[in-house]
């Protein structure tokens, strides 16, 4: 499926997720320490018709997994909200950081687009230094803190299904109101959610995200 997102996607370096520069992004976790949270996405959720559903924290999902030490490791036994993403994303429309790592557990395969903090520059980004790879199905990566994404994009037309475990309270509340104490403090959007966002993404827009993303808005054809 890689090459063929690769011949699709002329315009894009698209890599593996095995290829030494996602070191630079996060790391690949044992995914039979996920199996819990793969059969709750597999037999419990659903996948939207049109757009993405997004949920922070479904505390029957937290119910469901009942071994977490690969999780509370990742986290330091911090308390961690259980959520998950399903949809039909296929452009880059955003990119987000959290202060704090992130899990993703993948059911299906999906492209997943990165930069890091430091790649910014006054708050932008030009969308051709984003750095695209292939997750392919039933894996677990953790992204590391600072690190920049947003949703995952689809491969193929039934859409994807992801877990999403973060520290709890992450992207749970708008921070509608700033005391600007320095210049990143412009960029936060929820909490533990920093932000910017490409100007055809008017949702965001609308919602006061900062406008950085300078360029095309990367669609993944598939």
């Amino acid at each position: 499926m890689l090459k063929l997102l690769q011949e699709k996607n002329p315009q894009l370096h698209i890599a593996s997720i095995d290829d030494p520069s996602f070191k630079r992004y996060g790391q690949i976790l044992n995914i039979s320490d996920f199996s819990e949270v793969l059969e709750y996405l597999e037999n419990q959720t659903e996948i939207p018709k049109i757009n993405n559903f997004y949920l922070a924290h479904d505390p029957h999902m937290q119910a469901s997994i009942k071994h977490t030490g690969a999780i509370q490791n990742v986290f330091g036994n911090m308390p961690v909200e259980y959520g998950y993403v399903n949809g039909h994303n296929t452009k880059l429309n955003a990119l987000e950081y959290h202060k704090s790592s992130e899990i993703n557990v993948y059911l299906t395969p999906v492209v997943l687009m990165f930069a890091r903090v430091e790649d910014l520059h006054n708050h932008t980004l030009e969308t051709n230094k984003v750095a695209a790879f292939f997750i392919p199905e039933n894996t677990a990566i953790e992204i590391f803190s600072q690190t920049l994404h947003f949703s995952p994009c689809k491969v193929n037309d039934h859409g994807f299904k992801c877990g999403v475990l973060l520290p709890f309270g992450t992207n749970m509340e708008f921070i509608p109101q700033k005391v600007i104490y320095n210049k990143e403090d412009h960029l936060l959007f929820k909490t533990n959610k920093w932000i910017i966002v490409h100007p055809e993404h008017r949702p965001f827009v609308e919602l006061g995200a900062t406008v950085g993303l300078i360029g095309p808005n990367i669609e993944i054809k598939y």
